[in-house]
């Protein structure tokens, strides 16, 4: 007879070992991603861009049997749903009208960023589904104690969403954890050998128009640069932050992220960095920031100081796109929104969410909201496929 499971929850990524949480994370290569990893976690903490001060106070989930680690989780008390890209503000709304209390909430997602991959880190050879429902017990017993209106898992797996919406919760009514989608864009490696035979997949005036836009960028006479971290000198850091908190500026808004965070990723994540570094008469005057993992790029942070026609797609889009062919990478997640990048053969993919609330009135009408919202996302998706440049057949 198994012993049960044992949960801890951490104030800090910093009081789990890295070896115990990375360890979790490779156990299931395919649905890991670079922002999972312990080196992410700690920069967003000690670089005060994750913490109680921002509104992101860490709660993480350790699950252990027999003193051994079998799962973890990411898992924050958040005080206001800034940085998370699944937006419930009119939720919030709906609580304070009505005099009731929407935060604190539990938040499982990676702070500011909104790319899919595992949530519950489970170790291999583990019962999936008995730890999944034992961790949802728990979490929901702590929200409870919390006195948190609610519990959301942000960009899980489709497998993670479509477990924990079928979870059989024990005494909590009809109270379940309802699955949301989402849509974004994302690039994919039909087995290009160069840009100019990605284009070939474009019907002819799509193309063109691709064609247009990348010249008037070498028209300008702009250049590009390529760094992974560990050649990333300090002036380089100084001038990517200045382009990346620019680009908040010019709309009266404070990047979320701060310059030690950025330093301390090129520190202690090298290998999975990627700057694309934009250049005019030999001054820097725009950067794009990635990381990576063995099959996909990740489009993340961008910032410049000059507009120039068609400068932040070369930057941020085609030069990722050069990088994944030349690399053989097999996607491109460029981040959340953004109906541009469709003519720029983005495809449009469903993400996913899921949420349990605490109270039964919201708890109903929330879920009905969710189901008449998922016949508007598939309509949506289907319509932006039928947009995509590609050519028929």
């Amino acid at each position: 007879m198994p012993t049960p499971y044992e949960f801890h929850f951490h104030p800090s990524i910093a009081d789990i070992s890295a070896g115990l949480w990375n360890g979790l994370v490779n156990a299931n290569p395919d649905t890991a991603s670079p922002f999972l990893r312990h080196e992410f976690l700690l920069a967003l903490e000690q670089s005060g861009s994750a913490c109680a001060d921002t509104g992101w106070q860490p709660h993480h989930l350790v699950v252990t049997q027999d003193g051994r680690p079998i799962a973890a989780m990411p898992l924050y008390i958040k005080s206001h749903s800034y940085g998370e890209y699944v937006f419930d503000w009119s939720w919030a709304n709906a609580y304070e009208q009505h005099g009731r209390r929407y935060y604190p909430k539990l938040l499982t997602a990676i702070p500011f960023t909104p790319s899919h991959a595992a949530r519950l880190l489970i170790a291999q050879g583990e019962d999936a589904d008995a730890i999944t429902t034992a961790i949802a017990q728990r979490v929901i017993e702590e929200a409870r104690h919390l006195r948190a209106s609610s519990w959301h898992v942000l960009f899980p797996t489709q497998e993670e969403s479509a477990r924990l919406a079928q979870l059989p919760l024990q005494d909590h009514g009809h109270h379940r954890l309802h699955p949301r989608i989402a849509t974004q864009f994302h690039w994919f490696n039909r087995g290009y050998t160069s840009f100019d035979h990605y284009l070939e997949s474009f019907n002819s005036r799509k193309r063109k128009n691709l064609r247009k836009e990348r010249d008037a960028v070498r028209a300008d006479n702009v250049h590009f640069e390529r760094f992974s971290g560990n050649v990333i000198t300090e002036d380089l850091w100084q001038d990517f932050y200045r382009f990346y908190q620019n680009t908040y500026q010019v709309r009266g808004q404070h990047g979320y992220l701060t310059l030690d965070f950025f330093r301390q990723l090129g520190a202690t994540m090298p290998d999975n960095i990627l700057m694309i570094v934009a250049t005019r008469d030999g001054r820097r005057i725009a950067a794009a920031l990635s990381l990576r993992d063995n099959t996909k790029l990740y489009g993340r942070y961008w910032g410049s100081l000059q507009e120039f026609q068609f400068l932040h797609f070369e930057t941020c889009y085609y030069q990722g796109i050069e990088y994944c062919i030349e690399h053989g990478l097999q996607s491109f997640d460029s981040g959340a929104q953004g109906e541009h990048k469709i003519q720029r053969g983005f495809e449009p993919i469903i993400t996913h969410s899921n949420h349990w609330i605490a109270d039964a009135q919201f708890d109903a009408a929330i879920g009905d909201f969710l189901q008449r919202e998922r016949e508007y996302v598939e309509q949506y998706r289907g319509e932006a496929e039928g947009m995509l440049p590609f050519r028929v057949g």
